[in-house]
């Protein structure tokens, strides 16, 4: 029964974006505004790992350091980007390919640290 009322909700919920006047304008608010809530989240889960790591990234070697902050950068780029770049087929295969990489770089830079 919960199933059936859930479901009856979401339908309500899309008529209402179907067929009122500027439903697909605030559907679209909603969506930009949930968006910037998640990625807010991660530059604050971010934040504090920088401050819980803190010290462990100021003993990485200036080489490792830029490799690590520039994988950031890249991640960073890349989810402003993502728009622009999932409209073609290459773009998509392009970000997939940058993400991944930057994750790599990310992973190894820390797999090194921890090694010391």
């Amino acid at each position: 029964m919960t199933a059936a009322r859930n479901i009856a909700i979401i339908a309500l919920l899309a008529l209402g974006v179907a067929f009122l006047p500027g439903g697909g304008d605030v559907a679209d608010a909603v969506l930009t505004a949930i968006s910037m809530a998640f990625l807010a989240a991660l530059s604050f889960a971010a934040y504090q790992a920088y401050r819980a790591n803190r010290l462990t990234m100021l003993a990485l070697p200036d080489s490792r350091r830029l490799v690590l902050l520039s994988a950031v950068g890249l991640i960073v780029l890349m989810i402003a980007g993502t728009s622009q770049m999932f409209s073609t087929g290459l773009g998509t295969l392009a970000w997939i390919l940058l993400m991944g990489s930057a994750a790599v770089a990310i992973w190894l830079v820390w797999s090194e640290a921890k090694s010391y």
